[in-house]
């Protein structure tokens, strides 16, 4: 008969073999997996130790290596939740891909270090001073029906009236905060009507912005007048109004980009005076389904006027217009027809050569003087 190995209890001895927990881990380990050294056939030991590790849970009193070792087991259970897991991942790179903000920061370097989206996109703050430089030039990128604006500066302005950003009112002279704040909401009419306005742009009569200039200006009235009926050199809607001649010209969707500001101080005869200066761009496109994209932008700087009514016989509500000009930047030249006419890419040099100066029609820096007078051309569209 086979000797029993020393560390085996004698049967009824009541002792218990003095094997370490973590050997025991091990052997029942690889027992279960059948792996390792494991026999296929529990030996009277483990049968023994089994049955002892059952008593021990019976009475809760297993040890806690044990316990830990069987709450890990369903980390097996993981391995089916990675398809699922590996479908949503696939998912979100996909997300991503497309629209990379919608990851907090900007980890794939999307933006510069002025915040600004590599597209150029992200809105400019309203400007409140005259700029000191040229908006610097974006990727040269061809406009196209569904992004107008691509490679303009004007990608970043505002949309259409929103871009003209009344200041706060404050007494001036003797004329009152809301007198102020009249002449202020009357120069945006003005300005919106004469330029904004979709029934403008396509030639109709600007009824409102005439009817915001003071009545007793009658030689401007009949200027203005006169040229959206009889349009020629001496009588251009184009000085005041922007327009478009439907049969030729059509704008791209609804938004027309607006950057500018308007200003007032004291004026002379107990007045305000109100200054405008405000860049209009235009996508359009050849009436008929042409799907080529330009831009025409246009500059307006106006000075208006506001007396105090009870000093001087002026009409309350009403504005009067000391001076208005504007910078017209890819238009044909030398055509008095009361529309813009707006030149493509794609046409064949028509006409004398241009013999005014090259300017940049994005150029808020400087004043329409010195951007200097003639028929040129433009740096960009």
């Amino acid at each position: 008969m086979a000797d029993r190995p020393s560390d085996e209890p004698r049967p009824g001895s009541g002792e218990e073999p003095s094997i370490p927990d973590d050997v025991w881990d091990k052997f029942l380990k690889e027992s279960e997996a059948g792996i390792g050294s494991a026999p296929k056939e529990p030996s009277a030991r483990a049968r023994m130790v089994t049955e002892r590790l059952r008593q021990q849970d019976a009475r809760g009193e297993r040890p806690e290596s044990w316990r830990v070792g069987a709450a890990a087991r369903p980390e097996r259970r993981r391995r089916r939740v990675w398809p699922v897991l590996g479908v949503l991942l696939a998912a979100a790179v996909a997300v991503v891909a497309v629209k990379p903000s919608v990851i907090p920061g900007d980890p794939f370097g999307t933006k510069d270090d002025k915040g600004t989206s590599a597209s150029g996109a992200s809105p400019l703050p309203p400007e409140t001073a005259a700029p000191t430089a040229p908006p610097t030039r974006p990727d040269p990128e061809v406009p196209t029906l569904a992004r107008p604006f691509a490679g303009s500066p004007a990608e970043r302005w505002a949309d259409g009236a929103a871009g003209i950003v009344l200041p706060k009112a404050t007494p001036v002279g003797t004329l009152s905060k809301a007198q102020v704040e009249q002449a202020l909401q009357q120069t945006r009419t003005l300005l919106v009507d004469a330029n904004l306005n979709a029934a403008t742009l396509r030639g109709e009569r600007p009824t409102t912005a005439l009817g915001v200039i003071e009545p007793k200006q009658t030689d401007l009235l009949t200027q203005l007048n006169t040229s959206l009926g009889k349009p020629d050199e001496k009588h251009d809607p184009l000085a005041m109004f922007s327009r478009f001649d439907p049969a030729e010209i059509k704008l791209v969707g609804d938004v027309v980009k607006t950057r500018g500001r308007i200003t007032f101080k004291a004026g002379e005869q107990a007045s305000v005076a109100v200054h405008a200066d405000y860049t209009f761009v235009y996508p359009v496109v050849r009436a008929g389904g042409s799907k080529e994209v330009t831009r025409t932008i246009v500059r307006r700087i106006l000075d208006i006027q506001v007396s105090d009514p009870t000093r001087y016989r002026v009409t309350p509500g009403k504005i009067t217009i000391r001076r208005y000009d504007r910078d017209i930047g890819n238009s044909a030249c030398d055509v008095y027809d009361g529309y813009l006419h707006p030149e493509f890419s794609s046409d064949a040099p028509t006409g004398a050569a241009p013999t005014g100066p090259t300017t940049d029609p994005y150029d808020r820096s400087k004043g329409i003087d010195d951007q200097g007078r003639g028929c040129g051309t433009v740096s960009r569209v």
